[in-house]
C-alpha cells in the first residue's frame, strides 16, 4: 500500500527504483513502511517516463531486485517497482535469492540480461493466482507489470483464499 501511495501522489509520483528488503520497515505497530526512496537521482522524460541522472562516476548498486531498464540505464515507468516487489515476494516464498546459491552478479545478469526467472521451487504450495501475480510483476515487459492498486487488489483475493486454506499462514511467518 505504501508503493502505491508513492505511485499514485500527485503531481508528481514518487518512482522508488531500489526498492529490496532493507528499504522495507517494520514498526511498533506491526505496520510495514517503505523507506529508502528519493536516494536515486531520476530525470523525468514526460509524465509517467523516467530516466536515472547522469551522475560524474556511476556509483548506483545494482541488485537482485533491479530491473532489466534501470540494469540497461533505459527509460523506465513506476513498473520497476513492481519488479523489484516481485523479487522481494519470491524470496519471502521460497526462502533464498533467485537462482540461489549462484552469486547475486550472475543472477542478475541471467535476469536482467537474458530475460531468466527463477524456477518455483514450493510450486505446489504457490495459489496459482500468486503465481501468475509474480510472473507478470517481473516480466521483462514492463508494460505487462501490473499498477500497485492492481498487485493490492489481487493480492488481497489470493489472501483471502489463501486464508481459508491455511496456505498464507502456513507459508509466512507475519507478525499480523
Amino acid at each position: 500500500r505504501g508503493m502505491n501511495y508513492l505511485h499514485e501522489c500527485k503531481p508528481d509520483p514518487v518512482v522508488h527504483c531500489d526498492l529490496m528488503p532493507k528499504n522495507i520497515l517494520l514498526d511498533s505497530s506491526g505496520q510495514l513502511k517503505v523507506a529508502g526512496f528519493g536516494l536515486e537521482r531520476v530525470s523525468k522524460i514526460s509524465a509517467d517516463k523516467f530516466k536515472l541522472a547522469e551522475t560524474g562516476a556511476s556509483t548506483r548498486h545494482l541488485s537482485i531486485y533491479t530491473a532489466p531498464e534501470l540494469y540497461k540505464h533505459e527509460i523506465f515507468d513506476k513498473s520497476v517497482d513492481a519488479y523489484s516487489f516481485a523479487v522481494i515476494l519470491y524470496e519471502m516464498i521460497e526462502g533464498v535469492h533467485p537462482f540461489h546459491p549462484k552469486p547475486d552478479e550472475e543472477a542478475i545478469k541471467l535476469m536482467c540480461l537474458e530475460g531468466k526467472r527463477p524456477p518455483f521451487k514450493k510450486l505446489k504450495n504457490y495459489p496459482s493466482d500468486l503465481k501468475e501475480l509474480l510472473e507478470e510483476c517481473w516480466s521483462e515487459d514492463p508494460t505487462i507489470r501490473p499498477s500497485f492498486s492492481e498487485i493490492i487488489a489481487r493480492l488481497d483475493k489470493v489472501v483471502a483464499q489463501g486464508s481459508k486454506q491455511g496456505w498464507w499462514k502456513d507459508t509466512f511467518k507475519l507478525p499480523w
